[in-house]
């Protein structure tokens, strides 16, 4: 009896010295709440940086897409391009882009030229008292903005695939994201003339990433020429790309990562009505791409008498970037036509720029430039504050901005270093012309 005792007592002992720990943690999490004034901070930084994880995603996608539909002697190349240019995209936005882009008080020319200085993150440990409650911290909004920089790089890596060197197309690229790209978009998502004389409306970049790749792509198209053999005897010469199957794995990946490309731009997510903004903008995205994909189904039937997986693909890309300048005011149906007409567009413009002698390898101008400015003008359509004039004017501005300082440069490279690859090293294949090395070295190209 005396022993329990002893027992009894010091397991009394020990509840007594552990309840207090057992309290402290259990108060915690309460402790660790943040106050309501920092609640909407948090998930709009958040929302930056999971939509942004989603946007980087689409690397992988134009990766895959380009590999796919470029010969297999020249795969090894559109991937290193691809990951290159996403590196230079990222220094480059750091280095000036950002501010460029989004100068806010410290514009150069008000409302034409942001500002010239290297990008600042907020201070290890930053307090509630430092920061702008109101909307995200600056390091989630660079990351979010760069990802956009990054992929109008991307869409003029595809267009110029198989004839273009590697070095001058990379310092385009620097050029592009460093300069072009953050100009233009200041004009609209900076506060600037387009957004405050013109009243343009473009919610996640139709226009200002997209059209701006396609006009990228085309100044380079034109000049670069046409991949040997493409256009012999008058006629179009097919060449089919070396593995549909990563083409369609990298379609599905864009398509993902536009979720977080027109989701992300709602650029808060701290009220009810944000969050069920993004729902329904997630829903818009997606029924837009199958409205593109089924159109460019139904169209190849009739007009091929075939469906042609490739239309199909870029249908569906064709179908998310006509809804990225406006995916939340549409209802699904209208959403689903506007991505049908996107995809109708695609299978039009692929032929036309053929009869052009416009080689593009992979639809990257019918898909970004022809549906991003059609997607701009659908616009009005939907949302009652957008103006055709408004919408028109600013095409054809950002258009012209574009395209003349894209050839510029394009005309400077071709000049000074020469932007063509050799005619023996094109057809051997740039992998092994350039890089040395094959993407399916076991195989006869």
């Amino acid at each position: 009896m005396n022993k329990l005792s002893k027992i009894t007592g010091l397991a009394v002992a020990l509840t007594a010295v552990a309840l207090p720990a057992l309290a402290q943690d259990a108060a915690a999490p309460a402790a660790m709440d943040p106050p309501a004034n920092e609640i909407g901070f948090i998930l709009n930084t958040f929302m930056f940086l999971v939509t942004g994880f989603l946007v980087m995603w689409m690397g992988a996608g134009f990766s895959m897409l380009e590999a796919g539909l470029v010969r297999s002697k020249n795969v090894t190349m559109q991937s290193l391009k691809n990951i290159a240019l996403f590196a230079i995209a990222a220094i480059m936005y750091y280095l000036i882009g950002y501010n460029l882009m989004y100068p806010g008080d410290g514009w150069s020319i008000n409302g034409v030229l942001g500002a010239f200085s290297t990008t600042s993150l907020e201070p290890v440990g930053v307090g509630a008292d430092s920061v702008d409650l109101t909307y995200a911290s600056v390091g989630s909004d660079f990351f979010f903005q760069l990802m956009f920089c990054a992929t109008t790089a991307s869409i003029v890596s595809g267009t110029l695939a198989e004839r273009i060197k590697l070095w001058p197309f990379l310092i385009f690229t620097v050029i592009l994201t460093g300069f072009i790209y953050p100009i233009q978009a200041s004009w609209k998502w900076g506060g600037g003339f387009l957004d405050t004389d013109f009243g343009f409306l473009d919610f996640a970049g139709s226009t200002v990433v997209h059209s701006v790749g396609g006009w990228a792509a085309l100044a380079g198209a034109l000049i670069l020429g046409p991949r040997i053999g493409k256009y012999k005897d008058g006629k179009v010469q097919a060449m089919p790309g070396s593995n549909l199957t990563l083409a369609t794995l990298g379609t599905f990946i864009l398509w993902l990562g536009w979720f977080g490309f027109n989701g992300g731009s709602q650029l808060y997510m701290n009220t009810v009505g944000n969050v069920a903004d993004i729902s329904r903008i997630f829903a818009n995205t997606n029924t837009a791409a199958a409205g593109g994909a089924i159109a460019a189904l139904i169209l190849t039937q009739i007009l091929y008498k075939k469906p042609d997986l490739t239309m199909v693909l870029n249908g569906a890309l064709a179908g998310l970037v006509s809804i990225t300048a406006e995916p939340l005011t549409p209802s699904l149906g209208a959403a689903t036509i506007i991505g049908a007409i996107g995809g109708i567009i695609v299978v039009l413009l692929v032929p036309m720029l053929d009869k052009l002698k416009i080689d593009d390898v992979v639809g990257a101008i019918p898909v970004h430039l022809g549906a991003g400015i059609w997607g701009t003008l659908a616009v009005p359509i939907t949302n009652p504050d957008g103006t055709f004039y408004g919408q028109i004017v600013s095409i054809i501005i950002v258009g012209i901005f574009v395209f003349v300082v894209s050839a510029i440069i394009w005309f400077i490279l071709k000049a000074v270093m020469g932007i063509r690859a050799p005619a023996e090293d094109e057809m051997m294949g740039l992998d092994k012309a350039e890089l040395g090395m094959e993407a399916y070295p076991e195989f006869v190209n």
